[in-house]
């Protein structure tokens, strides 16, 4: 454990190192959020649509935003190319498990992505105004999903980047994962506004814990025992995808092919 607490601070330390990149996705999720909300103000303004009013719109669009922020200095683009160079051999022969090694990266660049939020969200409360918080036992609950996202959001990159063993190129992985994700989590619109099929596959899915499931919660759309059943999903998927990136992993280096002595 104390190789991945010194990876911890590494990374916590050399986050101000990747921040141009931090705010270029930090930018992107930005636009994404100024747009969203601008488009549902005017949906929403006269009536409510499919359950959701505007106030409820608007503290959803901040809980996607925050859930998108969250794990955007893991750095898969790196791990990406190191795997498609063949580096990654070098990493082989550290006495440390990769896995575990890049999830420590992952959280230790939390730090100033929750800054990043925090400011965020705090300027467009101040622009557009208060949401309600929920109450102690639904908040407990959030905070909860909010926390089995990281390594859920973790693992859902990281087996994609993995993928670059069997792939030559990352970008259409990294588009692919992209349009499932926003599409399937919520992050683009709420699951309620898909068709029911649709909404259904995408409830039961791993992507549903990135965004709907703890904005859900957060707006009180569902009670304590659904809003349980939903993170016990989110758990469920977290020792899924952990276990399966494992199987992913070795299945990968069987095609790693390493010349030279």
């Amino acid at each position: 454990m104390r190789s991945y607490r010194a990876l911890i601070r590494a990374t916590a330390k050399a986050a101000l190192a990747y921040r141009f990149s931090l705010l270029l996705g930090l930018g992107a999720v930005l636009v994404q959020l100024v747009a969203l909300l601008a488009v549902w103000r005017v949906i929403l303004a006269e009536s409510a649509v499919n359950g959701f009013t505007w106030p409820q719109m608007r503290a959803y669009l901040l809980v996607a935003f925050a859930a998108g922020t969250v794990v955007s200095l893991l750095g898969d683009f790196r791990m990406a190319f190191r795997i498609l160079d063949g580096d990654v051999a070098l990493d082989l022969v550290k006495p440390i498990d990769y896995q575990k090694a890049r999830f420590a990266e992952a959280v230790g660049g939390l730090w100033i992505e929750l800054i990043l939020i925090g400011v965020v969200v705090g300027i467009t409360l101040a622009v557009t105004g208060g949401v309600d918080t929920p109450a102690a036992p639904a908040l407990a609950l959030f905070v909860t999903s909010m926390l089995l996202l990281v390594p859920l959001k973790f693992l859902i990159v990281y087996v994609s980047t993995l993928t670059c063993f069997w792939t030559q190129n990352y970008m259409g992985v990294q588009w692919a994962r992209l349009a499932v994700v926003n599409l399937l989590s919520g992050a683009l619109i709420p699951l309620a506004y898909l068709p029911g099929w649709l909404a259904s596959v995408a409830q039961w899915s791993p992507f549903a814990g990135l965004t709907s499931t703890p904005a859900l919660i957060f707006l009180g759309r569902v009670d304590g025992r659904h809003g349980l059943q939903l993170v016990a999903v989110q758990l469920g998927w977290v020792l899924v995808l952990w276990f399966g990136a494992r199987l992913v992993w070795r299945a990968g280096l069987r095609r790693l092919t390493v010349n030279g002595g």
